[in-house]
């Protein structure tokens, strides 16, 4: 397959010195120079001197404790405009919590001590790449994109419509419509992964009274008892979730997916129901939501974590607070 290459600068390579007259003649596909987006970094680690192994494994853990301490600062802050958005009163997370602030964040920390140690065995350093890699990647995308063309809208037609598109087509599905489908697809598995185990958890007595209800010792939950767990709910939930991504993922994907689901993960149990936290505006899933979970009337309820409500709406385990305030009702009125 023939192919006219340019380098980083735009030029065309001594590959090829031809200017393709259309997008696609025979078994050449013409694209122009590579224009590499902000979010991308031509160099083999993001951070010069740190592998990117090593950054997927200490962004999630940055992102918890940051994250964490920001909820903390305000919890201190003593500011009273924050009362209104508080889900819970301060003395409730000392009167009803069975967990002290110090053994949750001893627990925390020897799980992320762990999940690193694990992340160090099983992570291998990713393959390099460049420019010309990624040209060739598009080369490929091209081909496959004026054959679907083709297919669909049929061949003279698609000829004429991929002259004008097909360049800008391709580069957007290469840079943005690929990558972002790939994010969605593994935030849809890690969904359905702890919807389920978190939902068996409960179900199964002996899981819940041996593994799953040290979480729930947070009654009232705050940012950095998130990830206060069992060491094996801590492996099952979040250690394989992590495999699940990076399975999936390319590294730097996975690097921003196990950032965001950290920070996600404390924003939904911060107890604040912000109207201005960019978190708590992508998704019904928020701190107001996980909060009915972790009450006693809806403790069988809300097991979706950490992004959307899919599966509790689908299956019939949603609850909201105007549910709750229909079974106060309805029990007073027997």
């Amino acid at each position: 397959m023939h192919v006219l290459f340019h380098n980083f600068f735009g030029e065309p390579s001594a590959m090829n010195s031809t200017i393709c007259p259309t997008f696609s003649i025979s078994e050449i596909v013409c694209l122009p120079p590579i224009k590499i987006p902000f979010y991308f970094a031509i160099r083999q680690n993001l951070l010069d001197g740190i592998p990117d192994t090593y950054l997927a494994l200490a962004a999630p853990v940055l992102a918890y404790w940051i994250v964490s301490l920001t909820f903390y600062c305000l919890d201190i802050s003593g500011w009273r405009w924050l009362g209104k958005y508080r889900i819970h009163e301060s003395e409730e997370v000392k009167s009803r919590n069975l967990a002290t602030p110090g053994e949750v964040v001893r627990a925390v920390v020897v799980q992320h001590i762990t999940q690193t140690a694990l992340g160090l065995a099983w992570l291998s350093e990713p393959p390099g790449f460049s420019v010309a890699q990624c040209q060739s990647e598009m080369e490929v995308l091209g081909r496959t994109l004026v054959s679907v063309v083709q297919h669909v809208i049929g061949e003279e037609r698609g000829l004429k419509f991929l002259e004008i598109w097909g360049p800008e087509i391709t580069h957007w599905l290469y840079w943005w419509g690929i990558p972002a489908a790939q994010i969605l697809f593994a935030l849809f598995i890690v969904d359905t992964w702890q919807y389920f185990l978190h939902r068996l958890m409960h179900t199964n007595k002996y899981l819940y009274r041996k593994i799953h209800s040290v979480h729930h010792k947070l009654y009232v939950p705050y940012a950095f008892g998130a990830s206060y767990n069992h060491p094996v709910e801590s492996f099952f939930l979040d250690t394989i979730c992590a495999v699940i991504a990076e399975s999936i993922l390319t590294m730097r994907q996975t690097i921003f997916v196990l950032a965001f689901s950290m920070c996600k993960t404390v924003d939904d149990h911060c107890g604040y129901n912000l109207p201005f936290d960019p978190f708590q505006m992508i998704s019904g899933n928020n701190a107001n939501y996980h909060d009915i979970h972790h009450q006693t009337i809806g403790i069988k309820s809300n097991f979706s974590q950490p992004f959307f409500i899919h599966w509790d709406t689908l299956l019939g385990t949603r609850m909201t607070r105007k549910d709750i305030q229909e079974r106060k009702q309805k029990v007073k009125t027997t």
